[in-house]
């Protein structure tokens, strides 16, 4: 691999508010008069995607509002909004995510200023026209899917899709009657922009963060598998986007990395299973990393505490899967942080976690002494860092290939279980897979624990489990009555406790979120999502 270098979200911003006006509310562009007249100008304007998508709402704690949901964690602290969201009593003016609408909307408008100006400008070069249109292209498409899952389907229907082709009367159009108008769009973005991207293996160092070819094809591949909920045909799409990574060769080839316990650190940011990932640095960038370790960083840094992982996902683990320490911190291990030996819920003694546990799995950018002010911001108001987000990697691939068989060609298919085996044996397990649907599931949620955009709870609500996994209550565990044996995670696992009710989930009002109440406001057409 190359060497990594990491584009600075300082930049990003940087540029582009030097160039360019903000955008009318929900989703117009204003673009300035003496902009879009040279090749800086262009440049500006694609590093400012990146100013986006490292917004805290965003790549920080926000994915985890929806996250939260789901069975693998629990609010690790107390915090009503995160609690309505779990609960599924969110309105559509609950807290937190009443910005992302407009915020993607606004990145939206941005590819759109691009997709408008950049293909009549004279003075620049035709690579770099190309390339500018292939990441408008791919951004656009990636803001639409950060949104239509959460809140579109076939009932109140879809995305408003803002194109550059609108005039500015026209920026406030109705919903299409279905999400999968915007799937459409989307695919067809991404594969659009996939013909204009250069390869990984054209990417100078510096460049290492920009979208390319092997990316758009990867997106467009979870982009269908959502859109499978709704259409099967959708399932062979999927198969061919995972075919285009999978298949390829030489310098752009992309494989699991052989070590899951060594995956997510700062040196692998762009190993062999690196195929996207939210890029920052110790002054700007994504700060979720810490957010499900201790409330308060036991004085060292101020990590957040806001989720924790159950019992349930926990005891999901089989026996030898190295995945489960790697991604879950138990009473009586050993984690080093801000270069101090924490004997979790041992010494120190007090823990924030209502579960007895915490998460591990983001958690090596805190580990050296020198950490703050090197590789993590030096205020621990802010867990800005230099470990990339990663938000799509090769095992990923895999297991949406295995699933597209699976559902298409029926359990047991060979290819599946050839795909699903390559995941177990990178986790020290026997290679026996059986590729049915329960052992795909399985092993999604496994792998993709507490990862960006994978969303387990997602996948329960478009395979129709939510509705019955969520009547069950969530589980941690309690500290035994003596000292002697709190290093004993086999004494804490024998008084396991409840730590959340059961919850009631409408699969057909609660499949979607509600549309935040000041889009609707600002808009003349947006309708909300029934039930809400």
């Amino acid at each position: 691999m190359k060497k990594i270098t990491i584009l600075l979200a300082i930049l990003f911003i940087t540029l582009f508010n030097s160039g360019c006006e903000d955008e009318l509310m929900p989703y117009g562009p204003v673009s300035s008069m003496n902009f879009w007249k040279t090749e800086a100008d262009v440049n500006s304007a694609l590093y400012a995607f990146g100013e986006y998508t490292f917004w805290e709402e965003m790549t920080g704690r926000g994915h985890f509002w929806y996250e939260n949901c789901s069975d693998n964690m629990i609010t690790g602290r107390v915090n009503a909004n995160a609690d309505a969201y779990k609960n599924f009593t969110m309105t559509a003016g609950t807290g937190y995510l009443y910005e992302l609408w407009p915020r993607v909307f606004q990145l939206v408008a941005k590819t759109n200023d691009v997709l408008r100006n950049v293909p009549e400008m004279t003075d620049i070069s035709p690579a770099l026209k190309d390339r500018a249109i292939a990441e408008a292209r791919f951004y656009r498409a990636y803001a639409y899917l950060w949104i239509a899952p959460w809140y579109g389907d076939t009932r109140s229907g879809g995305i408003p899709i803002i194109t550059e082709d609108l005039t500015i009367s026209e920026m406030d159009p109705p919903r299409p009657a279905s999400v999968l108008e915007n799937y459409a769009m989307i695919l067809e973005d991404f594969r659009a922009a996939a013909d204009g991207l250069p390869s990984f293996s054209q990417l100078p160092d510096a460049e290492y963060g920009r979208p390319y070819k092997t990316v758009a094809w990867a997106f467009a591949a979870r982009a269908a598998l959502y859109a499978s909920q709704w259409d099967a045909a959708y399932l062979d799409v999927v198969i061919e986007m995972c075919d285009k990574v999978i298949n390829l060769t030489g310098a752009d080839k992309r494989e699991l990395y052989p070590d899951f316990t060594k995956l997510f650190t700062r040196e692998n940011n762009f190993c062999s299973e690196y195929i996207f990932s939210m890029l920052g640095n110790r002054i700007s960038g994504p700060k979720f990393h810490g957010m499900g370790f201790q409330n308060g960083g036991f004085g060292l840094f101020n990590t957040w505490g806001y989720f924790q992982p159950t019992a349930e996902l926990y005891e999901a683990y089989p026996a030898g899967d190295v995945r489960r320490d790697a991604t879950i911190l138990v009473p009586g291990q050993h984690i080093q942080y801000i270069g101090a030996d924490i004997h979790w819920a041992v010494n120190p003694e007090g823990i924030s976690s209502p579960t007895g546990m915490t998460f591990r799995k983001f958690m090596s950018i805190f580990e050296a002494a020198d950490c703050i002010g090197t590789v993590v911001r030096p205020s621990g108001d802010d867990q800005s860092n230099e470990l990339g987000t990663c938000i799509m990697r090769y095992a990923d691939i895999l297991l949406m290939k295995a699933e597209a068989l699976i559902w298409k060609n029926g359990e047991g298919n060979a290819t599946a279980k050839g795909l699903i085996n390559q995941i177990l044996k990178r986790a020290g397990l026997p290679e026996n897979s059986t590729a049915t649907k329960a052992e795909l599931k399985l092993q999604r949620r496994l792998e993709l624990a507490y990862e960006f955009m994978p969303s387990r709870h997602f996948d329960l609500v478009r395979w129709g489990d939510a509705q019955a996994i969520y009547a069950q209550p969530q589980h941690g565990y309690g500290r035994p009555a003596s000292a002697a044996d709190y290093a004993d995670f086999s004494k804490w696992q024998a008084n396991r406790i409840e730590v959340w009710q059961a919850r009631t989930f409408d699969p057909v009002k609660n499949q979607v979120f509600p549309i935040p109440s000041n889009a609707i406001n600002s808009s003349a057409n947006l309708k909300q999502n029934i039930g809400y």
